[in-house]
């Protein structure tokens, strides 16, 4: 890589440049606004803010909101039915009688709440309903404004007709072994998804949205549909505005707002130097923000090999985006600029400050890159863990390297790896954490195209944490597929890593965006 690359006169820095020219953030507060809004083209504008309206009560520190709850709507379809002589009179299926119904009814209830005590994500179980047919099931409470229908499709006839106009997202469990055999168990292809046709014909529903007899298989289906319930029509914070990386201006942030219906809130970074001049002023701000630096090297397994003062800074810079998002009312964030528009301003990198607010449950990604960012924030949904947006290199011999500066170090949620904070690697300023993945780790990769068409996912192992020059947390990890076939699909350029595997969730929820996954695990 040629060093004049970071020539800042004719690029701008930006880790692993393409050599193309990208608008800085500062660039936002020359943009067009709808007239008396402060609403920037395709987003809010947070103008005129100070510290002093924005800051918190002394020593507090904000914490993220939530994840959203799924909310589920459980609804059981079932028939009764009378021996008539010399016909046929009933359909298949164990449930004949209300006495059965009733019994599997209960039966239902006793599983959902098993459900809901094994979600390790936020979901609401509405009351369960019964319906024997379409009018009982159009007339169903919270039909159609539950985020999800879970629906037991033992029989009742046309019972299922109302879903299909329905278009919303719907889960159908059938039974085979685990209880008295459903009707549709046999029919539910031909007689619903493929409407008596060779190829599917309801819109929105497919083979995936069908389980037989596994409570496993529903769950994993909600957590899918939680990470996307909190992430389409989501709110970010974008710290110099949204771009994407080695892409024309506004294509793929526009691109965003259409597929994820993304809300994109900007602060320009002539307003952010402000802020950062009047924090440093504030004898409170800076107090807490030397207090967290001291408390942070504290921690077990913790080095520091950098300047105090880039931490200290590092966390008044944290404590400034937290109040921001407040602001904002979200809680997730990026940065653009971050390779040296923000050093001279805030006397450290972003690289520890992203790095923090991950580690506290906040999703906070480096260069506004949102070719990645929506990877990021729904596989943060899904797993309700942090998430690292890094750089990929040639894969080869089963083996990629994979690296940034601005890693949590709670991958797991809840886990402090050990760290070294180091300077910024490109800069060699500031701190920015070199955090050591423990071998063995199973990881989720998700490698976004830059067309918003297709992604590629992948499941590795990290096998080691080298200390090579390149961005500071580095993790070398072995994959199972082919490392040319990986090397011929790779499309875009960063990706989004997270702890466990969660690539069927991935693919179950982006199918709906729609975007195709391309899954190699």
């Amino acid at each position: 890589m040629d060093f004049a690359e970071y020539d800042h006169g004719s690029h701008a820095p930006r880790c692993c440049p393409c050599g193309h020219s990208h608008a800085e953030g500062g660039d936002i507060s020359h943009r067009a606004f709808l007239s008396g809004t402060g609403m920037a083209l395709g987003g809010l504008a947070l103008t005129g803010l100070t510290w002093k309206s924005l800051a918190a009560a002394e020593g507090e520190l904000d914490q993220p909101p939530g994840r959203k709850p799924l909310v589920v709507k459980p609804i059981f379809a079932y028939g009764t039915y009378a021996h008539r002589p010399q016909t046929s009179w009933r359909p298949w299926g164990g449930i004949e009688t209300q006495e059965q119904a009733d019994a599997e009814m209960g039966r239902i209830q006793k599983e959902l709440e098993e459900l809901a005590r094994l979600a390790d994500f936020p979901v609401q179980m509405l009351p369960l309903s019964s319906v024997r047919n379409a009018a009982e099931m159009s007339a169903v409470p919270e039909l159609g404004t539950a985020d999800v229908r879970l629906v037991y499709a033992s029989s009742g006839g046309n019972a299922l007709n109302p879903l299909r106009e329905l278009n919303k997202d719907t889960i159908f469990f059938v039974r085979h072994q685990s209880g008295p055999v459903y009707l549709w168990y046999e029919i539910i292809s031909p007689r619903f998804l493929r409407q008596h046709t060779d190829t599917l014909a309801v819109e929105g529903m497919d083979d995936g949205d069908v389980v037989v007899d596994s409570q496993e298989e529903i769950l994993w289906r909600l957590r899918s549909l939680c990470g996307l319930r909190n992430t389409v029509g989501s709110r970010i914070l974008a710290i110099g505005g949204p771009n994407a990386w080695a892409q024309p201006k506004d294509v793929v942030p526009n691109l965003v707002r259409d597929k994820w219906k993304m809300d994109i809130r900007t602060v320009a970074y002539e307003d952010l130097a402000k802020l950062i001049e009047q924090a440093v002023a504030d004898p409170q701000a800076m107090a807490l923000a030397r207090h967290r630096a001291a408390e942070y090297l504290k921690l077990p397994e913790t080095t520091l090999e950098t300047e105090l003062s880039f931490v200290e800074h590092g966390m008044l810079l944290d404590q400034i985006f937290r109040r921001l998002m407040v602001e904002a009312e979200c809680g997730a964030i990026t940065i653009d600029g971050c390779m040296g528009t923000i050093m001279p301003m805030s006397k450290t990198t972003a690289c520890l400050t992203l790095s923090t607010l991950n580690d506290d449950g906040y999703l906070a990604f480096c260069e506004s890159d949102f070719v990645v960012i929506p990877s990021g924030m729904l596989l943060g949904g899904i797993s309700g863990k942090p998430v690292f947006l890094n750089d990929p290199t040639y894969a080869h011999d089963g083996l990629i390297t994979l690296a940034h500066c601005t890693a949590p170090r709670k991958m797991d949620g809840k886990t402090l790896e050990p760290a070294r904070v180091l300077t910024h690697f490109e800069s060699d300023y500031g701190a920015a954490p070199k955090v050591e993945m423990h071998n063995g780790q199973e990881l989720t990769n998700i490698v976004p195209d830059f067309a918003a068409e297709r992604w590629v996912g992948l499941s590795a192992e990290i096998v080691d944490h080298p200390f090579l020059p390149i961005c500071r947390s580095q993790i070398d990890v072995r994959f199972k597929c082919d490392s040319q076939l990986l090397a011929e699909r790779m499309p875009g350029f960063h990706w989004m890593t997270g702890y466990g595997n969660y690539l069927r969730e991935v693919g179950y929820a982006i199918k709906r965006i729609p975007i195709k996954w391309d899954c190699l695990g």
